[in-house]
């Protein structure tokens, strides 16, 4: 199909008819699973592509595939053209400047890229204009107990590398950030806050510019996780005033292997680099080098080229539905997951109770039954969820458990799907003969 024309998306709900129009642009969504139609609720790990996504980077490696900022000839050109299109398409989809979109592998590789960055200039490399990335002793990198471990790794290193302290901000028993604590634990010795947009695991939904006040009013550098938020909601980092930010492609409908990290075009430039060689240089002797500009100068080597074309058209897929629309459709089932969820006896949803404004996700526990055989008895019935501890034990551990159920649902995702994943999680216990101890609860 023609997704939905822009202006109509502006106004018109996301409906059933509709997402069933969208569901005929992903072929792997009329695939069989163990003699079950498929019914993909793991988007929250990768997403599917449709048929657009697919023909943009087929139809590049076919007509236009070159080596990009590097030839004179047609093809280098085009491809260079389509590249930057891309970053350009990126940039309008988050609402920042093209000189401020950086590709990168994932948004694992852009935190790193930062911390990397940091830990350079606290060696002294790029001073003076690097010096305001600088940590030492007495200063402090403050996330959260929620965070995913790709933001929670790079800052233990940053720590331990300089000699900097990591500071958490605690969340409560339903998996919300504790604000009196943020407020006690940014201080003026806080260079860093980092912190995830939506939980992965809880669906919490992080108060952003409340946190990125909190930390600018110290001095602090703000870097966003925004992988749960980009792909599923309006996101407009410039208005939000993050100074950094990183997503990944495949999770909003486009391929592995690209991410994209934010950055204010004046950190950017002043930042040192983190990868280097080819590509990121503007003069090179035997003794030393001198480095382009943002973004180039985080783009050494060669580049994600027909990744990143094909997730300019991802956002452009999406633009086009309607992000405003696509986070209204979620926000529906998502409360039909916690809804339905709840009414399970033995089962227990980690994070916020139904009522209570989440992303499109939710994780739950079912008393006596281990993650990852729900996740095979949901399997058998064709139904793809994720299992164990979603790169997030710090967060499990504070809930008391190890692993948890996860099912995720996207804009191809309909209420019937939600409730025939409902009830299979209904029938869990009596088939692995488990007698709950407890009426349904949420995790509050």
């Amino acid at each position: 199909m023609t997704v939905t024309d822009a202006s109509i998306a502006a106004v018109r709900p996301l409906g059933l008819a509709e997402v069933e129009r969208i569901r005929a642009d992903f072929p792997i969504l009329r695939e069989t699973v163990n003699g079950h139609p498929l019914s993909y609720l793991d988007s929250g790990a990768t997403s599917q592509r449709p048929v657009q996504v697919l023909d943009a980077e087929r139809d590049y490696v076919l007509h236009r595939n070159s080596a990009v900022h590097r030839g004179a000839h047609t093809l280098a050109a085009e491809a260079t053209e389509m590249f930057e299109d891309a970053r350009a398409s990126v940039a309008d989809f988050v609402g920042v400047r093209e000189n401020e979109i950086v590709w990168t592998s994932n948004a694992t590789e852009g935190i790193n890229l930062v911390a990397y960055a940091f830990s350079n200039a606290s060696l002294g490399r790029g001073a003076p204009a690097s010096s305001r990335f600088a940590l030492g002793a007495g200063d402090e990198i403050v996330t959260t107990e929620m965070e995913h471990h790709a933001n929670l790794i790079p800052w233990q290193e940053l720590a331990a590398r300089t000699g900097a302290t990591l500071r958490v901000i605690p969340i409560d028993d339903v998996g919300q950030l504790r604000l009196s604590s943020a407020e006690e634990i940014i201080n003026s010795r806080t260079r860093v806050l980092a912190f995830t947009h939506v939980s992965n695991v809880t669906g919490v939904i992080n108060p952003v510019e409340r946190l990125v006040a909190l930390a600018h009013a110290v001095g602090a550098l703000v870097v966003l996780d925004a992988c749960q938020s980009a792909p599923h909601r309006p996101l407009d980092l410039g208005a939000l005033g993050v100074d950094f930010a990183v997503f990944s492609a495949h999770k909003m409908l486009g391929p592995t292997g690209v991410g994209v990290l934010y950055g204010r075009s004046e950190l950017l430039d002043a930042m040192p680099p983190f990868l280097t060689g080819g590509s990121m240089i503007t003069t090179v002797t035997l003794e030393k080098a001198e480095y382009l500009p943002a973004p180039q100068r985080f783009e050494a080597g060669t580049q994600r080229v027909s990744q990143a074309i094909a997730l300019g058209a991802a956002v452009e897929y999406l633009s086009e539905v309607g992000m405003s629309r696509i986070h209204d459709w979620e926000s529906e089932l998502g409360h039909r997951l916690v809804a339905g969820l709840e009414t399970i006896p033995g089962v227990t949803v980690l994070g916020p109770p139904s009522g209570v404004d989440r992303a499109g996700l939710a994780s739950f526990v079912v008393e006596g039954v281990h993650a990852h055989d729900v996740g095979q008895y949901l399997d058998d019935l064709g139904i793809a969820v994720r299992v164990g501890h979603h790169c997030a034990q710090p967060l499990h551990r504070r809930f008391g458990v190890t692993a948890s159920t996860r099912a995720s649902a996207y804009l191809y995702n309909t209420p019937a799907e939600v409730d025939a994943f409902v009830e299979g999680v209904r029938g869990v216990t009596a088939f692995f003969g488990v007698v709950p101890s407890e009426l349904p609860v949420s995790k509050s």
